[in-house]
């Protein structure tokens, strides 16, 4: 597990600069692996005020929340849409190019 420290301050950075937590997702998405995006995820739900704040906007019970973005978590697509959508950002599909 990550050190608390680390997860508090990537929190204060996704506040202080939307744009970078976005381009750190969309890297994530592209090149990484699920677990680096639950993490992600994780320190992204305390920028937008925490576990509760962002279950309740996501329509998913606290518990539910935590479970689904712990390191064993596998979110269903209509998870991770919602809980997305309660921090204001969405997935997207794009063209990738040919090489």
């Amino acid at each position: 597990m990550r050190d608390r420290a680390h997860d508090e301050a990537m929190a204060e950075l996704f506040q202080q600069d939307p744009a970078y937590a976005l381009a750190l997702l969309n890297s994530i998405l592209e090149d990484g692996e699920q677990g680096e995006l639950l993490i992600a995820l994780r320190q992204m739900t305390k920028a937008f005020g925490g576990v509760q704040s962002v279950a309740e906007k996501a329509n998913l019970n606290s518990t539910q929340l935590y479970r689904t973005l712990s390191e064993e978590g596998n979110p269903a697509l209509s998870s991770l849409a919602a809980i997305l959508k309660a921090m204001g950002l969405r997935l997207a599909v794009e063209r990738v190019k040919a090489a």
